[in-house]
């Protein structure tokens, strides 16, 4: 093999995400160098659809940093959603409840702002690298890669940050006997689609039925995206438009509401489960957003806490370099942790609530919809509700 090219930088960023591109976003803001290495090519992430809720913090992140206020300008504004069961629709007003909003901003859009500005200001971001490893992440941390033209790099820094997803490299490099890991599997996905319709709400309905929960959402004002309930080993395939729609019509339709329904041009099914990774933290390794956790997209979660983390992983960094102090890279995890686990919560809970399990008895049900009925019979149990679901005000 031949030598590896040496380069060296301060942060070294593992995954070019979201939460990658913020953080190097943030510490350039701050005159601190990252280099971004991403397993991926540009154009594979731009043209992974995903959908996104975004939390006003994240959205203030994107807008006050200086990405870009697209957001602002092409993202819908929702000042509540819909909970519906018995046919009956419930709105949870989060500006009367707790004065805030959310937008829906796909992922994917996200990631188009954040990589343009870093594009604009010149950062460094290798996309469609080949073998990236980490090593020595005790003591002088180095990123192996292997650039598109072939070329080996050696890649020296003070910092790795691994926000390489799901799937994380960084993660496993965490000795076993360092860490542990935090599962929860549920006995359900989402079948999604996206469907050529009209709208069917201004807002997002989560449905509760007895054939099982529904999401209606959004995507422009010709094409939505939807979901419903199925078995995690449901083959999309199998299912031709009127049986569909009508899995949405038995859960959502009735008292005067039914569901706009036109060609469906996409449909797959969503597994999904409750993980942790604890500590986020390991030597000069920092885990941020999926590498260190993920969650059911229930509670519109997962893009919030990544940048979060990356929020709070940016403070440390900055302190460090400002200061020499390690005070705040040090409190990260468990600064990090103590909001993620009560994402965790909301999460579960949104998900146990709306869901209908395949073995759920007559007491299990009346109880769900007594659950229900005790959320939005109580302003308390609303406020709760659009608190969570708009991002905790006055904290990361």
């Amino acid at each position: 093999m031949a030598q590896r090219k040496v380069i060296t930088t301060q942060v070294a960023i593992m995954g070019a995400g979201p939460a990658g591109l913020m953080l190097a976003h943030l510490l350039a803001k701050a005159g601190i160098e990252s280099i971004v290495v991403e397993l991926r090519s540009h154009q594979e992430i731009s043209e992974t659809v995903r959908a996104g809720i975004l939390e006003h913090g994240s959205v203030n992140l994107l807008v006050d940093s200086g990405v870009s206020d697209r957001v602002l300008r092409e993202g819908d504004r929702h000042d509540g959603i819909e909970l519906r069961f018995n046919g009956e629709s419930h709105r949870i007003d989060f500006q009367d409840l707790v004065g805030e909003s959310v937008w829906l901003y796909p992922q994917t859009d996200v990631f188009l702002d954040l990589s343009a500005r870093r594009k604009a200001d010149g950062g460094d971001v290798r996309y469609a690298v080949k073998e990236a490893t980490i090593h020595d992440i005790e003591d002088a941390p180095k990123v192996w890669f292997t650039d598109e033209e072939g070329v080996d790099y050696e890649l020296q820094a003070d910092f790795i940050a691994g926000a390489d997803g799901s799937r994380s490299h960084c993660r496993a490099q965490i000795p076993e006997a360092r860490r542990k890991r935090y599962f929860h599997e549920y006995p359900f996905a989402w079948f999604g689609i996206l469907a050529e319709a009209p709208r069917s709400s201004a807002e997002l309905i989560y449905a509760n039925s007895a054939n099982g929960f529904a999401l209606i959402s959004q995507r422009t004002e010709t094409v939505q995206r939807m979901y419903f309930q199925c078995d995690p080993s449901e083959d999309a395939n199998n299912w031709d438009e009127e049986r569909i729609w009508d899995a949405f019509r038995s859960r959502v339709n009735g008292n005067g509401f039914e569901v706009k329904e036109g060609p469906v041009i996409e449909k797959t099914v969503l597994k999904f489960r409750s993980f942790v990774q604890a500590p986020m933290r390991h030597g000069k390794l920092f885990l941020a957003g999926d590498a260190a956790h993920t969650v059911p997209p229930t509670g519109a979660k997962g893009l919030n806490l990544a940048l979060n983390d990356v929020k709070v992983l940016f403070d440390g960094f900055d302190s460090f370099y400002s200061t020499g102090s390690t005070a705040l890279l040090d409190a990260y995890s468990d600064h990090a942790l103590g909001r993620v686990w009560k994402a965790q919560q909301f999460s579960y809970w949104m998900t146990s609530m709306l869901h209908t399990a395949a073995d759920a008895d007559d007491f299990s049900r009346a109880r769900q919809l007594g659950e229900l009925r005790s959320v939005v019979s109580s302003r308390h149990g609303r406020a709760y509700l659009a608190e969570a679901y708009t991002g905790w005000t006055g904290e990361r």
